[in-house]
């Protein structure tokens, strides 16, 4: 099976390794010997480690589409739209089938690339842009298929996993750790896509219509990400039996499709509180099968490119199936749910004047707006006058969360935003 393949920065050079480390493996098991045989990148001169002379150097990487001597097209230059979409389109309009790695442009333009691949006949696989090396997008695709998933979630970027559990071990803030992590490498110059939960958004909206054959609705997410989560959350989240974790989570309710991501608090004994360093993992609640647990190496070179292969040696065997499990026009569209009636305990952390009578004017805002106090912590003044101050709430909606924020908006006591985030359940 001929192969072109776009891109030859981390996770492309790392299948062109692993297609020649494994070569006699991947050829048994895929029935056929899978060979690199056209590359295009922006820089042909920089050193990557092997022989690029081998392969065919294409300029205009559209012309891979209409090559005849080429079978398979892998995308890995990334971005939701540009060359990358238009790669992606011309690929499959020419009967081509498609692996890629590119999360941002299958959350945007997904449904229209599963229509062109539907059109051909032809396979459009993306194991790679979700979780790395995890086979979760198969796992919910084929291993749970028979069953109806009501519940997805997990951690879903390692960047922002390593920086939080970098400043739980460590009792560091987070520009710090952010600092380092771009200096290791595990976080990009600009690392708004990732802290900001950007790309976690991008993989929990794949997830969710892969698990609940809905159509997927990226602008429908609610977007947060750990950029307001401080050293201080999170020792007072430890106290409480938590560790924090940005979680993605979505939900397929009566009222619509519910699709987060967020800081959370997750027990200890949760499977989430273990994941630490760069690691990913996904939940998915079947109604048979129960709850499945994925979890292993998100991202880099090794995980990656193991999950293009696989996508691969699929082609190979001509074992593929619909994008997202089922025919386009089969996939539901879903309103979104009205996130103001969820259900939560929440963490909220307040920094107040150094003063009587604060703690009751937050008691009654809440009292007010009918939230309910599970327990309080207060902390000693800062330097600066400054009093951390940690409210646990019991159940309550989000509304009436909402409407306390509301309620203290105005208040000279408090010296900054509040931070609120949920209590996995």
């Amino acid at each position: 099976m001929r192969v072109a393949l776009v891109g030859l920065g981390t996770v492309g050079t790392g299948v062109i390794r692993l297609l020649d480390a494994n070569r006699e493996l991947i050829a048994r098991r895929a029935g056929r010997i899978i060979e690199v045989r056209a590359v295009n990148a922006r820089d042909r001169n920089r050193d990557r480690g092997f022989d690029i002379t081998r392969f065919d150097w294409v300029d205009d990487m559209m012309e891979l589409a209409r090559r005849d001597d080429i079978d398979v097209v892998v995308e890995l230059i990334g971005g939701s739209d540009g060359p990358a979409l238009a790669l992606a389109r011309a690929v499959l309009s020419a009967g081509k089938p498609l692996v890629t790695a590119n999360k941002a442009m299958l959350a945007h333009h997904g449904l229209s690339l599963a229509t062109l691949a539907e059109q051909s006949g032809i396979p459009l696989k993306y194991e790679a842009a979700v979780a790395g090396g995890i086979p979760v997008i198969k796992g919910l695709r084929e291993g749970a298929a028979a069953n109806e998933i009501s519940r997805v979630y997990g951690i879903l970027n390692g960047t922002c996993n390593y920086i939080l559990t970098t400043m739980e071990r460590e009792g560091r803030d987070f520009d710090e750790v952010l600092k380092e992590a771009q200096e290791l490498g595990y976080a990009e110059a600009d690392p708004s896509f990732d802290v900001d939960g950007v790309d976690a958004a991008h993989k929990l909206s794949i997830l969710a219509s892969l698990a609940f054959g809905t159509q997927i609705d990226f602008d429908a997410v609610d977007i947060g990400g750990i950029r307001n989560v401080t050293a201080a959350d999170i020792r007072e989240a430890a106290a409480l039996g938590y560790r924090i974790r940005l979680v993605g989570m979505a939900e397929n309710r009566a009222d619509g499709l519910f699709q987060r991501v967020q800081a959370a608090l997750v027990p200890m004994h949760h499977p989430l509180a273990s994941v630490e360093g760069s690691l990913n993992a996904v939940l998915a609640e079947g109604n048979f099968v129960g709850s499945l647990f994925f979890s292993g190496r998100g991202a880099g070179e090794g995980p990656t490119a193991s999950a293009v292969v696989a996508d691969l040696i699929d082609i190979a065997r001509d074992e593929y199936g619909d994008p997202f499990a089922m025919q386009v026009e089969q996939l539901a569209r879903q309103p979104k749910a009205d996130s103001g009636d969820t259900i939560r305990r929440v963490y909220l952390r307040f920094l107040v004047q150094d003063k009587p009578g604060v703690l009751a004017e937050i008691a009654a805002a809440m009292r007010d707006a009918g939230v309910s106090i599970e327990s309080v912590i207060q902390r000693g003044a800062h330097e600066d006058g400054s009093v951390l101050l940690v409210v646990v709430t019991h159940d309550s909606t989000e509304r009436a969360i909402d409407d306390t924020l509301r309620r203290l908006g105005g208040s000279d006591n408090l010296i900054a935003d509040p931070v609120i985030m949920p209590i996995l359940g």
